[in-house]
């Protein structure tokens, strides 16, 4: 039942079994419907998720009124707003389900628990804020240097199989083009 979560700690942190049961109580499970915003702009960010069956968004909203999706978090992804999280300060971006989402949380206190239990988890969360940053560097830079054609193919090798799942509208917004655009381009091209 659990598995899903456990194989993602032994990536980084071997964890014996009392280990194992202990980290898992500190976690809740919350079934959330789709389109259930769990974090909005101005509010402060209570738990860490990771996604256990369905998809997340993370999301800026401009002046505009216009969605910029920052980044997809399905199946064995992780997702916060980080700064907000552990600084305990509004935040900019929001968090929305776009599928029936079962999701693994865990607040800051309950978080801080777990590192005192079981010190090697700071190693663990660590390693998770690096691979994030890394992420959301390569997905800045990408927006500066590459095309429209080009940031698709990125998406697409970056989640498999989440193009079938989700709006054409999401996935314009993620590579920075209209929906129209998006799909002139897969038919011009074949993607």
């Amino acid at each position: 039942m659990h598995q899903l979560i456990l194989n993602k700690f032994a990536l980084h942190i071997a964890l014996a079994p009392e280990e194992q049961v202990q980290a898992l109580s500190s976690f809740e499970i919350q079934k959330v419907k789709k389109r259930t915003w769990l974090l909005r702009a101005g509010e402060t960010e209570r738990y860490i998720y990771f996604v256990k069956r369905g998809c997340l968004r993370m999301l800026h909203t401009d002046k505009s009124g216009d969605d910029h999706i920052i980044g997809f978090y399905p199946e064995n992804w992780w997702n916060c707003n980080i700064a907000s999280f552990f600084n305990g300060t509004p935040s900019v971006n929001a968090i929305q389900t776009l599928e029936d989402s079962e999701l693994y949380c865990i607040s800051l206190a309950q978080l801080e628990t777990l590192f005192n239990l079981i010190p090697k988890f700071e190693r663990f969360f660590r390693i998770l804020n690096q691979n994030g940053f890394n992420l959301y560097h390569h997905r800045i830079t990408s927006h500066l240097y590459k095309t429209a054609e080009e940031r698709y193919i990125e998406f697409r090798k970056k989640y498999p199989g989440l193009a079938q799942r989700i709006a054409q509208k999401h996935i314009a917004s993620y590579i920075g083009i209209t929906p129209a655009f998006l799909s002139m381009m897969r038919k011009e091209n074949g993607i």
